[in-house]
């Protein structure tokens, strides 16, 4: 049988056409995804100006390097060049090696030599055992430690530890340090320690960046690879200088029988147009791909994420100049970084339908952080919809779920998030009112939930930054949004945002508030229901002499903490036609004020305290009943059948 086939069909949508399969195979001729893509130029160079589908066969098919893919690699609207598994079948792309020689040693040790690691040609921050992470050598193997007093404003950073929590041996060998502070990290050598003063000086420089290093008092820190840390179950540790792998199995057995892979490169597919010289990859597709081991690495000024967000880790799949392009049923698992980032130049792309885990960093980014003046190199009209992103930030905390950087006219819906350290979708990247390139991006119908775990602080379900013209977020269902403090809010409006509609959302079980703007201009929140939060069900960080909000026809429903929190002034927001209730009657206060007190103000003059007749919000089903007084206020029913990914 013939490893490609070149073939005429007939296409049921343009007629008669002429289309081209190849197929790669781990039995040959064609091999890799380079071999195919370069028969693909070859047959470009003939005269070939047709569809091209590159059908991947069964198989793990491991990378030394990224697969590149050129302007001159496009396809066209009516041709596109597809690679794609074949149905039914499973394709890896890895960018992983499997290691093995391993040996019983001490106790419940296993070791193996990896020749490269002491040679000098490979060094590697992750293994993947059976398909699952493993957990790099820690102190302490619970927790955190905590260091003494406020955390450090110095260019290098002087933690003050407690009793042998940091020791003299781990000066100059490969063990990091990781702070948490706020809503970041940062991971760095030791430089030197004064045993006297118990101080551990860390590499790496603090400042050089206009965002002011957050600050915690008595922050928490753990160390990672630790010359002497391997002490428990599931851990694993690498010396550099002997080439030695040791690790701890979690289960018994033979472990010498067990699949273990290392990753050696940090990317895998890159899409390389040049926006700057409108040169772009064009209508270019992948389906139904996985796409496993990637690796992060850290230069020995180690690695401090300010301002946010973890935007410089690089992604697993990183396209720039890419426009038209489609990825679509893959999954991106074992990875060091980010899964995706369509930056710089990125238009009218499409991620659908992909299962995004177990990431060091997070799942999407789109756009970058710079405001582009020329169209070819702005990031806009990009969709990600119907992916299930999960389990993220396994190295990289603040990493977000879909980050959108400065990036207009995006549409972020039906997706799946949960379980991760800091915030689910993340839109903006100007901090005040300064100029900004973010409007129109609509965010719905997703599903965000189990967000932050108490480990940062300062984050959100949904979270903005800057001007957000025409903008949408609604007919989202947030909750479960919690923090290590403080300011864990299920939709969160931070510095500047303006001109963003916030509508049909349902919002519960947050840590801080429902919903909260920090200070903007001229946003509006209607038609929502905040209900069950902790601390405050909506607040408002800032007030300012111009309208920050409307807020309009919205339930609110809560058993415990305040209704209103923070800085209140009666010209900061316009409020009407709202359900306030409580069923203990406690928190019912206005900033303060009475109901009467509150609409002397101006506001809420036509609002109510009164129970909205939910379904059964004990149970979290906030459906309104059909007597329910919310629809008397012109509260219209959410429909939440339509949340989350589709088929």
């Amino acid at each position: 049988m013939k490893t490609y086939l070149v073939f005429m069909w007939l296409s049921l949508c343009c007629g008669a056409a002429l289309a081209v399969q190849l197929e790669v195979s781990p039995k040959g001729p064609l091999k890799s995804l380079e071999a195919a893509r370069d028969k693909i130029r070859a047959l470009k160079q003939s005269g070939l100006n047709e569809a091209v589908t590159v059908m991947v066969r069964a198989g793990t098919y491991r990378l030394t390097r990224p697969f590149v893919l050129k302007p001159e690699d496009s396809g066209t609207a009516e041709h596109p060049i597809v690679y794609a598994a074949h149905p039914g079948e499973r394709v890896v792309i890895s960018g992983g090696r499997a290691i093995g020689g391993w040996r019983k040693s001490e106790g419940s040790l296993w070791t193996t030599q990896v020749d490269d690691v002491r040679d000098g040609k490979l060094y590697f921050r992750q293994l993947f055992v059976q398909g699952q992470r493993a957990q790099r050598a820690r102190t302490p193997n619970l927790g955190y430690h905590r260091i003494e007093g406020p955390s450090s404003k110095d260019q290098l950073f002087r933690l003050k530890y407690s009793g042998g929590n940091i020791r003299k041996e781990w000066v100059g060998s490969e063990a990091e340090v990781v702070v948490l502070l706020e809503w970041t990290e940062i991971r760095r050598p030791i430089l030197r320690i004064d045993e006297a003063q118990r101080i551990a000086v860390l590499a790496g420089d603090m400042g050089g960046t206009s965002i002011a290093v957050p600050q915690e008092p008595d922050a928490r820190y753990f160390i990672e690879n630790a010359p002497d840390s391997l002490d428990s179950q599931g851990e694993w540790l690498l010396d550099r200088k002997s080439g030695v792998l040791s690790h701890w199995p979690a289960g018994g057995g033979d472990f010498a029988r067990q699949e273990a892979v290392v990753p050696v490169v940090e990317q895998l597919v890159r899409l390389e147009g040049e926006p700057e010289r409108s040169q772009f990859v064009r209508h270019v597709t992948f389906r139904g791909l996985e796409f496993r081991h990637t690796d992060w690495t850290m230069g020995p000024k180690g690695y401090g994420d300010l301002p946010q967000a973890a935007v410089t880790v690089s992604a697993a799949f990183d396209a720039v100049g890419a426009r038209d392009c489609v990825v679509e049923y893959c999954t991106f698992a074992n990875l060091g970084g980010y899964a995706l980032w369509f930056g710089r130049g990125a238009q009218r792309n499409r991620l659908v339908g992909n299962h995004l885990f177990d990431a060091g960093a997070g799942g999407i980014k789109i756009g970058d952080t710079e405001i582009h003046q020329s169209d070819d190199e702005r990031s806009f009209a990009n969709v990600v919809t119907d992916n299930h992103l999960h389990n993220l930030g396994a190295v990289f905390p603040e990493a977000v779920g879909v980050w959108i950087g400065q990036s207009s006219r995006n549409i972020v819906s039906h997706n799946l998030i949960h379980d991760l350290f800091y915030t689910a979708i993340s839109v903006g990247w100007t901090w005040g009112y300064g100029p900004a390139d973010c409007d129109g991006n609509r965010i719905e119908f997703n599903h965000l939930h189990h967000i932050g775990h108490y480990t940062l602080n300062d984050l959100g379900g949904i979270y903005t930054l800057g001007r957000q013209t025409d903008a949408v977020i609604r007919n989202n269902l947030i909750h479960d949004v919690t923090s290590f403090g403080i300011r864990g809010r299920g939709i969160y409006l931070d510095e500047g945002t303006a001109g963003l509609l916030v509508e049909n959302n349902v919002v519960y079980a947050c840590k801080s508030a429902g919903f909260h703007q920090h200070y903007g201009r001229d946003n509006t929140v209607r038609n929502n229901v905040f209900a069950l939060n902790q601390d405050a069900q909506y607040s408002l960080g800032k007030a300012e002499a111009h309208r920050s909000f409307a807020f309009d026809r919205n339930i609110v429903y809560f058993l415990r903490g305040r209704l209103f929190g923070g800085a209140w002034s009666a010209e900061s927001i316009q409020a009407n036609r709202n359900l306030y209730f409580s069923p203990s009657g406690d928190g019912l206060l206005f900033s303060g004020r009475s109901l009467d007190e509150w609409r002397g103000l101006r506001r809420d003059a036509e609002s109510l305290m009164i129970d909205p007749k939910f379904v059964d919000p004990a149970r979290f089903n906030f459906t309104l009943r059909p007597e329910s007084p919310a629809l008397r206020l012109g509260f219209r029913p959410i429909d939440l059948s339509k949340v989350g990914p589709r088929n």
